[in-house]
């Protein structure tokens, strides 16, 4: 059984500098972007872009690249943001395999506040979402209750901001998130 508490890891420490800030910042408005135009925006070899991309994956800076699709051409018309309050807070491991089965949960966050969880949900459309809220998320043990936004428009939409940081570290595991 998952349990909240934190096993001591081996930490290291990643220094993040300018050529790797403007790595990712290129990386992040495209990541099929080639490393040979990388490397001239750099001033620096391609190979030089490999090594630093290589070892900023085995780092866990960068955690993959994904496809991005367009949750609408799929009939995914409702986009809708539930929190969810728990009857036993330590029961969270448990709450969250059970929600990883719901495939319409795209995102889920353990947060402050008055609920523990904030979970991101695709519908098909509002009744879609009823049948996910009373049949599905209601239904897990130790979900007290939930709160519902549906979002109306997504007006902003972007990776983070990685260009123009100083210079900063980054406390690695080793590990990498799957």
């Amino acid at each position: 059984m998952p349990s909240l508490s934190y096993k001591l890891k081996a930490m290291a420490t990643y220094h993040i500098d300018q050529i790797d800030q403007k790595i990712l910042s290129y990386l992040v408005k495209n990541a099929r972007m080639p490393f040979l135009e990388i490397a001239r925006e750099c001033g620096v070899s391609g190979a030089a872009i490999h090594q630093r991309v290589k070892r900023l994956e085995a780092n866990g800076v960068i955690t993959g690249s994904r496809l991005l699709v367009k949750p609408q051409a799929l009939g995914l018309n409702v986009c809708a943001f539930i929190s969810v309050t728990l009857s036993e807070a330590n029961k969270y491991p448990e709450v969250v395999a059970n929600l990883k089965k719901i495939p319409e949960i795209v995102e889920c966050h353990f947060v402050t506040g008055s609920a523990a969880l904030l979970v991101k949900v695709y519908c098909f459309d509002n009744d879609h979402l009823m049948e996910v809220l009373l049949n599905t998320m209601q239904n897990i043990p130790f979900v007290q209750s939930t709160d519902t936004m549906i979002s109306l428009d997504q007006a902003i939409e972007r990776q983070v901001w990685v260009k123009d940081y100083k210079s900063t570290s980054y406390q690695t595991t080793g590990e990498k998130k799957k």
